[in-house]
């Protein structure tokens, strides 16, 4: 990439960090209205059938053959595992929901990858793990409680409706956690990391909620 590229993405992820933080500074989208799990839609969003990308200007090119996965922190058995060792996992598939931030929810989003559960029963987290960290291959970082990852439909997906999920939506692996904004499912997942403490992430330290619960609207802290 030349300096000339480099030097217009920084432009571009500058322009949407400042517009989203202008966002969180106006409560843009909030209704003021709580909603329920039982109820499918959250508060402020509408249903689309597309799959709208949402990035920081970035999306990193990470071949099967370079991708890793490094999951580490307070874990009794720290991993690093290879595209092989990942596709070797037992599969899982889920069906669920997805809410974003910007208002959008899609329904009924058919993902294949590894359970957050298997993960969990490998790397075993040590009793003092309350916190989740994800990073990603383009250096954003986002932060969720553990007990949120552990939660039954929770995976690294590698797979969107039975086809590999492209590069502009995160793949090779994302996460998704689809409970929460979509904020949350990080994108080009690179490493795990469990801590005692919470660490805010990216958009967390930027005006974004902590938690990110749709229902609740908690968009912005």
């Amino acid at each position: 990439m030349s300096e000339e590229d480099q030097g217009n993405e920084g432009q571009i992820k500058e322009k949407l960090i400042q517009s989203k933080r202008k966002w969180a500074a106006e409560g843009r989208l909030l209704t003021g209205r709580n909603g329920l799990p039982a109820d499918r839609l959250p508060p402020g969003q509408h249903v689309v059938t597309n799959w709208p990308v949402l990035d920081l200007g970035i999306q990193p090119d990470v071949k099967k053959a370079d991708w890793s996965l490094t999951v580490d922190g307070l874990v009794a058995q720290p991993l690093k595992w290879s595209w092989d060792d990942f596709a070797a996992q037992p599969a899982f598939e889920d069906v669920s929901d997805i809410h974003c931030v910007t208002s959008w929810s899609r329904y009924d989003n058919l993902w294949a990858g590894v359970s957050a559960a298997h993960l969990l029963a490998v790397v075993q987290p040590a009793a003092t793990a309350r916190h989740v960290v994800f990073h990603s291959y383009d250096g954003y970082t986002t932060n969720v409680r553990l007990d949120h990852f552990a939660a039954e439909d929770v995976l690294l997906a590698h797979s969107w409706q039975g086809q590999p999920i492209s590069r502009e939506h995160g793949g090779p692996v994302r996460v998704i956690m689809p409970r929460y904004y979509f904020w949350k499912s990080a994108k080009w997942v690179q490493r795990i990391e469990f801590c005692a403490e919470d660490k805010p992430g990216f958009w967390e330290v930027r005006g974004y909620h902590n938690e990110g619960d749709p229902w609740t609207e908690d968009r912005y802290s």
